[in-house]
């Protein structure tokens, strides 16, 4: 089947919710607001959309429905990934069937399998559909990391397993991952104020928190990045960061809820417990970045 090109900037889009449960108007709402500032594609159900702690009923819900709003108009790409090998498998076929365009895939987290455990289940993931599985690596929140010997053996084995959306902080992780795999390797940034710095050694994009609250501003940045103007790029850049050091002064996505509702993009700031409500200190950090951004 033809690849969709996942590069660019890709919005790790927030879940909406109202009086407890997922605000549906809000996030088709949401998703044309993205289309319209001219976003290059969307994540459903990643980290960012609170997948822990929606039931399967609600995750799969989201799913087809922000597949139905974009209606083919830019890649949509499903988080499905799950410390239980059988759960992402079962969640990677439903997502399929719902006709995403691709999957987000997070490294097993909590039962921290080895390197070799990682192949296996990515395998049984990659098996399951033959559209392009995004490998997720974050070891803050999961413990491990996905070795770059693992990608490479993944890339060997499977045509669609050619992306990976590094969130381990480390520049020198995408000179590894280009060094290995050159173009068969499309590196996605999983921290916005590292996408630069990224894409600066080879990276193609982010899966973004902050284009939830500024997707014209996230995306120009990348675009002329992506057309090698650092220049330009990187004035961008220093303005933005700030709020993309906000947005994750406490756990996301609860600042990033925070300064959505303050836009006037959703109605509420809930988030599901565990998370909570910002606290006082973090308000003021995230107040402190919006009026600096506002001044500018």
């Amino acid at each position: 089947m033809k690849q969709p090109s996942l590069t660019g900037t890709i919005t790790a889009l927030v879940t909406p919710f109202a009086r407890g449960n997922v605000a549906l108007d809000e996030l088709r709402k949401l998703v044309r607001t993205q289309l319209k500032a001219g976003i290059d594609g969307i994540v459903p159900m990643g980290t960012t959309g609170e997948s822990p702690t929606v039931t399967h009923e609600e995750h799969l819900e989201v799913v087809q429905t922000v597949v139905e709003v974009v209606a083919g108009r830019v890649p949509v790409i499903a988080g499905t990934g799950s410390n239980s090998t059988r759960e992402a498998v079962k969640l990677t076929r439903s997502a399929h069937e719902l006709g995403v365009d691709a999957m987000l895939v997070v490294a097993p987290y909590y039962n921290k399998p080895n390197q070799t455990g990682l192949v296996a289940h990515f395998s049984r993931i990659a098996e399951a559909t033959d559209k392009p599985i995004v490998l997720y690596s974050i070891p803050g929140r999961c413990g491990i990391e996905i070795g770059v010997d693992t990608v490479v053996a993944l890339r060997a084995k499977y045509p669609h397993v050619r992306y990976i959306k590094e969130a381990g902080g480390s520049v020198d992780r995408v000179d590894q991952l280009k060094s290995a795999l050159g173009k068969d390797i499309t590196v996605l940034s999983g921290d916005d104020s590292l996408t630069l710095p990224f894409m600066s050694v080879g990276a193609e994009g982010v899966i973004s928190v902050a284009s939830n609250l500024l997707p014209k501003q996230v995306s120009k940045m990348v675009r002329l990045a992506a057309a090698n103007d650092f220049a330009k790029a990187s004035k961008i850049h220093r303005e933005l960061y700030p709020i993309f050091k906000a947005l994750f002064v406490e756990p996301n996505p609860v600042p990033v809820k925070v300064a959505m509702k303050r836009a006037g993009l959703i109605g509420s700031a809930d988030v599901r417990m565990p998370l909570c409500k910002l606290s006082r200190d973090g308000n003021r950090v995230l107040s402190s970045a919006l009026k600096a951004l506002k001044s500018r």
